[in-house]
């Protein structure tokens, strides 16, 4: 088995679970299956970085110097917000020559400064994903899946997404034992499936300013299976349904039957991933009422059935 050479590029400004989440992994796999992966890190100049909590880094090398590695990786960071000429001029020259280029967070968006990402299908961070595409129109932008991979090119969401393309990859590498006892060690889940939406529900809604409306966000979030009709949610926040309605999505940003939506996926997804609870179980709990219920929203929702979404967590069940 050949070794695959890992290189992570350093900046000033990167994001450090960027670059530990996904590094780790490939560490985890070095250990597992000794031989398998070369990490090294790098910075244009070689010399340390102040990642964007504060803590400095030290590279192993100089870009100019590193070989073509394998696998790059660009993680991103407050760092990304600012142009790097010198950077995207060495990503454009020596990326392409890369058998996988991966980027993690706003990563990306140094990947599309070097025009690398043109005519692909990406993702970022879903706050930053209007901006890649206003910025880039040739670059199809996806705010949805927790990480894409089109051709040798491979994008990633948020921060933990990154964990979840790196056990992807080294799953396509050293195959799916080597990456569940990766994650196993590191207390994550193998694997959240690439068209997973990047959202929790309430990540996804602002909070609401009103406390009867705060109160009913609540009340959604720990009874998924309650009747959480318009009428029924109304009540609890002592307004008329239609006033409620209505000043649900003002303060929240999305309707009342969108945010129930979230929540019972949600409680669904944690529910097949935590537990060995059936899935007739887990759609009563949820609010679906029935598994064909349930399944039609994971299908709408994730591309998936929620049979097979459990199966990417416990292959034996």
């Amino acid at each position: 088995m050949a070794q695959r050479t890992v290189l992570f590029v350093l900046f000033d400004g990167v994001q450090s679970l960027d670059v530990t989440g996904p590094l780790e992994v490939f560490a985890g796999a070095e250990q597992h299956t000794p031989g398998s992966y070369r990490i090294r890190t790098a910075s244009l100049d070689g010399a340390a970085v102040r990642t964007s909590s504060g803590l400095t880094v030290v590279p192993d090398e100089a870009l100019a110097g590193a070989d073509t590695p394998h696998t790059l990786v660009v993680p991103g960071g407050q760092g990304t917000r600012r142009p790097d000429a010198r950077l995207a001029d060495w990503l454009r020259e020596h990326g392409p020559r890369a058998e996988r280029l991966v980027s993690v967070c706003t990563g990306a968006i140094r990947l599309a400064e070097a025009g690398l990402l043109d005519g692909r299908r990406v993702t970022t961070h879903w706050a930053y994903c209007d901006k890649l595409a206003h910025d880039h129109p040739a670059v199809e932008v996806d705010p949805d899946p927790i990480y894409v991979r089109d051709g040798h090119v491979s994008t990633s969401a948020g921060v933990t997404s990154g964990i979840d393309l790196a056990l992807a990859l080294v799953e396509e590498d050293l195959g799916r034992d080597a990456a569940l006892t990766i994650a196993r060690h590191l207390v994550v889940f193998l694997r959240r499936p690439g068209n997973q939406a990047q959202f929790s529900a309430q990540l996804a809604a602002q909070t609401a300013q009103r406390e009867p409306l705060r109160e009913v966000q609540q009340w959604i979030t720990e009874h998924p299976d309650a009747d959480l009709s318009v009428e029924s949610l109304a009540v609890r926040a002592r307004l008329s349904p239609r006033h409620f309605a209505r000043a649900f999505q003002t303060e929240t940003g999305m309707t009342p039957g969108r945010y129930v939506d979230r929540v019972r996926l949600e409680h669904a997804r944690r529910l097949l991933e935590d537990t060995s609870d059936g899935v007739e179980e887990i759609s009563r709990a949820s609010g679906y009422g029935t598994p064909e219920g349930m399944r039609r929203a994971f299908v709408r929702a994730l591309g998936t059935a929620p049979s097979e979404y459990r199966r990417r967590f416990h292959p034996a069940q």
